[in-house]
């Protein structure tokens, strides 16, 4: 049966402030949920011969995810996830600037809503966090008011976002936990095998900023319409490090919800779908990890250690008119479900 239950706190910010802890159990899966970041510190899940193992990459302590070399670990992403080209957007006429911490552009919004204490509430069998974000945070314009509610029930872990503004403002929401459905991140995750449901994908150069185009997968490495295995085809994408960081443009009619991708991990028989409300999914699979980064249990995670299934708009869309539109006006709610169903076979 399906449960949330409040924890020993996880630890303390540098100013004294608590890090409360949650655990939410569906039979032999069990998740915990710390309140910086939303972060998912652990996804126990079993396999085919129903041995329970963590499959989620995490980080020993608070000074851990707080760190500049955290790549966001199982949190919670905004104003806008992904990268905005060069920390600049227009809106309504105006020009703003934000924090590039990425090279020349911001990445998941700068320090965002991973690094964010969120307000946690436990309501029946479900996680509910919120965050107030003000105006003129990482220089986004209008106060923002965000919920997100985690449930588990059933294997499927089910994330709803909500979001108002009193002021025109993009946001564009996500969740980051990096997935190994094999050894939780010993060793990587180029055998596990991928499906996608996109036919067409949004190019970027070698800075991972979209060119504008939209193109069919066919014909090129980023056709995963056909389960493979995920590294089988990085020798073709001539990036360095090889590997895909990319946006998929899902098929199907976006706010409705509907496949996104599918995981099959060969050798413990776990799988993982994802369906979403979302336009889009970045796939990335851990190009960017190198070992400097230690898990819970002392791994070092090196690189394809894990993969990210990230239901999301597109990169950069506030510089983007031909993409869907992430601009979030007052009087509106922004709304979006994404489901990560875990199985075996």
């Amino acid at each position: 049966m399906a449960d949330v239950k409040q924890l020993d706190d996880f630890g303390s910010l540098p100013d004294g402030r608590a890090v409360a802890q949650f655990e939410l159990t569906d039979g032999s899966h069990r998740m915990r949920v710390i309140a910086l970041g939303g972060v998912v510190t652990q996804l126990l899940v079993p396999d085919r011969d129903g041995r329970v193992a963590n499959v989620a990459l995490n980080l020993p302590d608070v000074a851990g995810y707080l760190s500049k070399a955290n790549p966001y670990f199982g949190a919670l992403v905004g104003r806008v996830a992904n990268r905005i080209a060069y920390g600049k957007f227009t809106l309504d006429g105006e020009t703003f600037s934000l924090p590039v911490n990425n090279g020349r552009h911001t990445l998941h919004g700068g320090a965002g809503y991973d690094r964010a204490l969120w307000t946690p509430h436990v309501v029946g069998n479900a996680l509910k966090l919120t965050h107030t974000d003000p105006a003129g945070a990482n220089g986004f314009p209008g106060t923002v008011h965000v919920a997100v509610t985690y449930t588990l029930s059933g294997g499927v872990w089910q994330i709803t976002y909500e979001a108002t503004t009193d002021r025109a403002t993009p946001i564009n929401l996500t969740q980051h936990a990096y997935f190994n459905l094999r050894d939780g991140g010993a060793g990587d995750v180029l055998g596990h095998e991928l499906r996608v449901f996109a036919a067409a994908y949004t190019p970027s150069d070698a800075a991972l900023i979209p060119t504008g185009a939209i193109v069919p997968v066919e014909g090129t490495p980023f056709d995963y319409t056909a389960a493979k295995p995920m590294g089988r085809d990085f020798a073709q994408l001539g990036n360095t490090p090889p590997g895909v960081d990319h946006n998929f443009v899902l098929d199907g009619p976006p706010g409705a919800m509907r496949p996104a991708a599918e995981v099959y991990e060969p050798v413990t028989g776990r799988t993982l779908g994802v369906t979403t409300t979302e336009p889009g999914l970045q796939v990335y699979t851990g190009n960017f990890l190198d070992g400097s980064v230690t898990g819970a249990d002392g791994t070092a995670y090196g690189r394809y250690a894990g993969f990210c299934l990230e239901s999301q708009h597109f990169p950069d869309s506030p510089n983007q008119p031909s993409f869907p539109s992430v601009i979030l006006r007052p009087g509106e709610t922004y709304r979006s479900t994404t489901e990560y169903r875990f199985g075996v076979r």
